[in-house]
């Protein structure tokens, strides 16, 4: 297969698949298969991707036939092919994990087809090289996320959607801005020409300006402090496969285009953008645990700690050095597993207790032992604690900080990992541990077993974290090795630019 198609693939795939979708009876099941072996396309074209640029180096197209930078150009380094393979492995986690749990009435509606657009729209922020299209790529991805927010059309679900979106349109209006600024001054948008063009336009000044606007937009996507206010009120309303869907995947595309729009275009005042990137992330760190630390929903508290791993990603991007990049990416993909699996655990969770309400919940790991260590787990790993691939991801980016001398942040990340740990025991305490509530009628609960279809998904992703901690050495290699291809710019604009200027 060509590197073109294997570019373009992932969108063609994806959004032929949610159209086929919607012209397909109303039925659930073949809205199921073709989302699912959509999804199983998707992760071998990743996979195939990622070996290509592994062997080839960075791969790019020009869609059209338009010599860049007048045309649609599709990048692929390491980062973002990574980023696409992991993209089709959680669509079709989160596919599996819908079958066994929604009712047929809503697979038999839109649901599939906006969960293919939504992950259409991701591969498509990942893979595009210029920032129109990362705009019309998050918007895609935005567009569909609403209606998945609001599809069972519950008054908490209402409020939580007019929330997200309200907040979401405010970073889409200051991305829009940011990008007619940005043209305006320097008469393209390509990524790759940007990376030659910017630094020699003599209006340092402007383009620290325009980099702030970037910077809003891109931590509101990311869920960063102090723009995450609208996470925290949303992502426990949903379904638990829209909700680990919504957490492995929407906040990575903010975070991967703070990393490449600082690494490739906005280099000019690096002081000032790590500053503002390493105080943006401690505290991101710290307000999400706390907040994590005091919530007693389940799925609250799991929503806050997206916010706090968020900050470890966004202070190893603020460090700005070659081994603070690796422990990001690193991070970056222990965290959408683990987090994922924690969302697909709460699901089952409350199928069994019918409530998220930690109060509620006891005796779990009596009645439910494999879910009990399906939790326990990537709990565990979340905290960072050994073998498990948390471990070695919260290392890498503690030891970064460590060897550029910035011991707040290091110090920060433990605490962070000290407190991650507490609110993980506290659900373990609270849902698992403790005996049930006296007054609360306790009926027989058949143990939930891998032939039910609602554990699969949770297995596989904790396997993943098993597999990522055993194995970690190969991942901090493909890690490193794309955390050089961000601090190399040339590669880029050549594999896109053809060695024109």
């Amino acid at each position: 297969m060509t590197p073109s198609a294997l570019l373009s693939l992932p969108m063609i795939l994806c959004l032929g698949a949610a159209a086929a979708g919607l012209l397909t009876p109303s039925r659930a099941w073949p809205r199921r298969w073709l989302a699912l072996m959509t999804m199983v396309s998707l992760a071998g074209v990743g996979a195939m991707l990622l070996v290509t640029v592994r062997r080839e180096g960075i791969q790019s197209m020009q869609v059209g036939g338009w010599a860049a930078p007048f045309g649609i150009t599709l990048v692929a380094d390491l980062l973002s092919a990574l980023l696409v393979l992991v993209t089709g492995v959680m669509g079709l986690t989160v596919v599996s994990y819908s079958a066994a749990t929604l009712p047929a009435s809503k697979e038999a509606g839109a649901y599939y087809p906006l969960v293919l657009v939504l992950v259409g729209g991701v591969c498509g922020a990942f893979l595009t090289g210029d920032l129109f299209n990362l705009f019309v790529w998050i918007e895609v991805m935005l567009g569909a996320s609403f209606v998945l927010l609001a599809l069972e059309a519950r008054q908490e679900q209402l409020e939580a959607s007019i929330k997200y979106m309200s907040l979401s349109l405010m970073g889409s209006v200051v991305l829009l801005c940011a990008v007619g600024l940005l043209y305006g001054a320097a008469g393209t948008l390509n990524l790759a020409d940007l990376a030659v063009t910017v630094p020699g336009l003599g209006t340092p000044n402007l383009m620290t300006a325009v980099s702030m606007f970037f910077l809003v937009a891109f931590a509101l996507k990311a869920g960063a402090f102090p723009l995450f206010f609208w996470l925290p009120a949303s992502y426990h309303t949903p379904p638990a496969a829209v909700t680990t869907l919504f957490s492995a995947l929407l906040t990575k595309v903010g975070v991967y285009a703070l990393a490449r729009v600082f690494t490739l275009v906005f280099t000019q005042d690096a002081q000032l953008t790590s500053t503002l990137l390493l105080v943006m992330g401690g505290l991101t760190m710290v307000t999400g645990v706390l907040g994590a630390v005091a919530q007693y929903d389940m799925r609250r508290l799991l929503s806050f700690h997206i916010i706090s791993q968020i900050g470890y990603l966004i202070a190893a991007l603020g460090l700005l050095t070659r081994s603070a990049l690796t422990a990001l990416i690193a991070f970056l993909i222990h965290y959408i597993f683990a987090k994922s699996a924690l969302f697909l655990v709460s699901g089952a969770t409350a199928r069994v207790t019918r409530t998220y309400d930690l109060h509620q919940m006891g005796n779990l790991y009596r009645t439910q032992p494999l879910l009990a260590a399906l939790f326990f787990i990537p709990a565990l790993s979340l905290a960072g604690v050994p073998p498990f691939s948390g471990f070695f991801a919260k290392l890498a980016v503690i030891q970064a900080a460590l060897r550029a001398e910035n011991w707040i942040i290091a110090g920060t990340a433990v605490v962070v990992g000290l407190l991650t740990l507490f609110s993980m025991m506290k659900i373990w305490r609270e849902a698992f541990w403790k005996a049930p509530p006296e007054d609360q009628p306790q009926e027989p609960t058949r143990p939930l077993s891998l032939g039910d279809g609602v554990l699969g998904p949770c297995m596989a992703m904790t396997l993943f974290m098993v597999v990522l901690g055993l194995g970690a050495e190969p991942l901090l290699e493909l890690a490193d090795a794309a955390a050089g291809q961000l601090l190399d710019p040339e590669e880029y604009v050549r594999a896109v630019m053809g060695g024109r200027p």
